[in-house]
């Protein structure tokens, strides 16, 4: 069945993680996305070798798209980009601030000249202030933004252990994408997005960001722990496994009490009446609790939680993860043959969607080229 975004064509100047997050997603909707990539390849392409001796993070958010090797400082290949973009829906770029304007794509003259095409400029910190010139890689922003420092534990900040920064980013630009082809489909024109990492995280920080300004004073870093919410965290089985439970009211907390714990009367001790004391009193919470936990093994524990109605969670590994039964699959062709994707995480009544391969580099310029007079 045809994607919602057949027909479209996006061109995409792009490396890394978060412009090509946003064109993968058009792609996965049947937009036709060429990537524009310089002749050593996007660099993303030589992040590892863990996907059949691919880069996984390639691999990912590169699926559905054609590979156009061009370099736009080239009249020749400046020109044949002119070109796509006579035909483009979407242009986007990902280049240092300043640097596309400067090689004739900047997004108001693109706009000018073709006032249907929709162009979406990717930065760090955005094109303008004194942080738009900043390299900006994820873990960079992680840090400037202040999430890594909510991020770890009482020990020291830590990493998010994905791109967030990226994701956000790019989550942001696709769904600026899709609100511009409405309105475009409304009056007729295009509109120029620009998004940031540094804005995408921002939007993110928004709970620490009012907690801090409200308390004076950020969340407390409390790892697997809740800052707002007691108790909220990570407890030890007898036989190994961490179990993360979260009690979200009162009534949970006695429903807890009574069938998990074994003992109802503990939401009447002193230390243990309400959310807002148990918080106060967040170690010997804990310790109660984890006492308890410790005596059972991973089932035993799982099954007085569901008794209990608490919501939990275990803390799995990656290689647990890979085995999980609520965990969807994709297949995606490789030039080393197929890997297997955590699917998209929409489920529409149209089925599951048909991703496209992932590109070598430069394996559609010939045709490209061809096609476009180039």
């Amino acid at each position: 069945m045809a994607g919602a975004l057949e027909g479209l064509l996006v061109v995409s100047l792009e490396q890394a993680v978060a412009a090509p997050y946003c064109s993968s997603r058009l792609a996965d909707a049947g937009a036709r996305v060429i990537k524009i990539e310089r002749a050593e390849g996007d660099f993303a392409r030589g992040y590892d070798r863990a996907a059949h001796g691919l880069s996984s993070y390639f691999v990912w958010l590169n699926r559905g798209k054609q590979s156009l090797v061009a370099d736009i400082k080239n009249p020749a290949d400046a020109a044949l980009l002119h070109r796509l973009l006579e035909r483009a829906d979407v242009f986007i770029q990902n280049l240092a601030p300043g640097a596309a304007a400067r090689a004739g794509f900047g997004a108001a003259t693109l706009r000018e000249r073709h006032p249907r095409l929709i162009t979406v400029d990717i930065s760090g910190y955005g094109e303008s202030g004194e942080y738009a010139t900043m390299k900006a890689y994820d873990l960079l922003v992680q840090a400037e933004t202040g999430l890594a420092m909510v991020t770890g534990n009482a020990a020291g900040p830590a990493r998010v252990g994905v791109s967030a920064c990226d994701i956000a980013c790019g989550m942001a630009a696709h769904a600026a994408v899709l609100e511009a082809l409405i309105a475009r489909a409304i009056s007729g024109r295009g509109r120029g997005i620009a998004v940031s990492l540094f804005d995408g995280m921002a939007d993110w920080m928004n709970v620490p960001l009012l907690f801090y300004e409200g308390t004076g004073q950020a969340p407390p870093r409390l790892g697997l722990a809740h800052p707002s919410i007691s108790p909220y965290g990570a407890f030890a089985t007898q036989d190994g496994s961490l179990v993360l439970i979260s009690i979200q009211n009162e009534r949970e907390w006695a429903d807890f009490c009574a069938r998990f714990l074994l003992q109802p009367d503990l939401p009447q001790r002193e230390g243990f009446q309400t959310n807002v004391i148990r918080v106060a009193n967040r170690a010997v919470v804990d310790a109660h609790v984890g006492a308890v936990f410790a005596t059972l093994t991973r089932a035993e524990a799982a099954e007085r939680l569901r008794a209990a109605n608490t919501a939990y969670g275990f803390v799995n590994t990656v290689a647990e993860f890979a085995k999980h039964p609520a965990l969807r699959r994709v297949n995606v062709q490789t030039e080393a043959g197929p890997v297997s994707l955590a699917a998209p995480p929409a489920i529409t009544t149209d089925g599951p969607p048909t991703l496209g391969p992932v590109p070598a580099i430069g394996a559609d310029s010939a045709a490209i080229r061809a096609e476009f007079g180039g």
